[in-house]
């Protein structure tokens, strides 16, 4: 049935959303991460959406999904701080290059679009249980 198409492509959206706010915290929490396992400062993540192609052939949409998970390529932030145990030669230290401005759009354009598959997933049932009264009258 369509109607329980557009519930499972409202559902890929909050999905989707949901990684992103996570990403998203990530990249908040480690803003001030200079030594990562993998060597230098934390870097930054953002998700890539695409559309979910499981139902092409026949017509249908098959939602959002993430496709990939990109690291920022942007240098690090260096600060003067000698005494830091993560100092290079110089006295500086790389900071990830987060920007607290952009990571709170981030959130909150995130935020609204979960809001919205939400909405549109309420009115997907809403409509679902309104067909049924139908069937019952």
């Amino acid at each position: 049935m369509q109607i329980f198409r557009a519930m499972q492509i409202s559902a890929s959206g909050l999905t989707a959303e949901r990684f992103r706010l996570d990403l998203i915290a990530n990249n908040i929490a480690n803003v001030h991460t200079t030594r990562t396992e993998q060597g230098g400062p934390f870097r930054r993540k953002s998700a890539v959406f695409a559309e979910s192609l499981q139902d092409a052939r026949r017509g249908l949409g098959g939602g959002v999904r993430v496709a990939q998970v990109l690291a920022d390529r942007t240098p690090p932030r260096l600060v003067f701080e000698p005494e830091h145990p993560d100092a290079d030669a110089e006295g500086y230290v790389a900071y990830p290059n987060i920007n607290m401005v952009q990571e709170m759009v981030d959130m909150i354009t995130a935020t609204r679009a979960y809001e919205a598959n939400v909405t549109a997933l309420n009115a997907s049932k809403s409509m679902f249980l309104r067909a049924l009264e139908i069937g019952r009258g």
